[in-house]
């Protein structure tokens, strides 16, 4: 387990810049930082909460494509208003929600817990190791120079984001392209991930309450995979900050 206070400082220290609550001034992240997980491999519990999640899902859905859901439509004005067309690279919902007539992926239990979570609340949600990251984490227009860790073709390699794409980084690089859509190799979730940062993504129609009853949820889970769990969360928007505990 990690110092309390490095637990709180980089949630902390999160930033998100002034130029991406232009381009969305309704945008909130809520960043909840965990300690004291007993990940592992999938099992039981998290298969039945993915199972909960896919049936939740095809009965919002019902006959409609995942675009046709005001959460899904709001993203994906919002990757329009930064360059990125959506039918192209989607946010990581509405890319969840189109797996579920075949099934959500089951990966580890960490993953299959946040994954489960963002289709139940209809949110973006992402998970790190903070373990893995340098520095704190930060929201901007990329300028382009940016690393991003990937895996091309079955292949480690090294990408850049567009000039003006936004996305989630650190002192070491991209941690996130296009705001929510797809993850850094070098600080995924893995099955011996004991401390982890969740970011979980908000544009209207969710509401600050309906953000964190989600993050609500992910604690009440992770709580379930050891006995010691602590958890800092942080409300980021551009009005006002603020900070709480678990």
């Amino acid at each position: 387990m990690v110092d309390p206070t490095v637990l709180e400082s980089l949630p902390a220290k999160a930033h998100v810049d002034a130029a991406v609550f232009g381009l969305r001034p309704d945008y909130r992240a809520l960043l909840l930082a965990v300690d004291g997980i007993e990940s592992g491999p999938s099992d039981q519990a998290s298969d039945a909460l993915l199972r909960s999640a896919e049936k939740a899902a095809s009965e919002v859905l019902g006959d409609r494509p995942p675009e046709a859901l005001p959460h899904v439509a709001a993203w994906r004005d919002a990757y329009r208003a930064f360059g990125s067309k959506p039918q192209r690279t989607r946010n990581s919902l509405e890319a969840l929600l189109r797996r579920v007539p075949g099934g959500l992926p089951r990966v580890n239990r960490l993953t299959d817990a946040y994954n489960a979570i963002s289709v139940l609340h209809l949110l973006p949600l992402g998970g790190e190791d903070l373990s893995c990251y340098a520095g704190a984490p930060r929201l901007v227009r990329a300028s382009g120079q940016e690393s991003f860790d990937t895996v091309a073709d079955g292949i480690a390699a090294v990408e850049h984001p567009e000039p003006g794409e936004v996305v989630w980084c650190d002192d070491a690089g991209v941690t996130c392209r296009r705001w929510n859509w797809r993850q850094a190799r070098r600080t995924q979730l893995r099955e011996d991930t004991t401390t982890a940062l969740f970011i979980l993504d908000a544009l209207d129609p969710t509401s600050d309450e309906a953000l964190h009853g989600a993050a609500d949820d992910l604690v009440v889970h992770f709580r379930r995979l050891g006995p010691d769990v602590r958890a800092v969360r942080r409300l980021i928007s551009g009005s006002r900050t603020t900070d709480e505990g678990d």
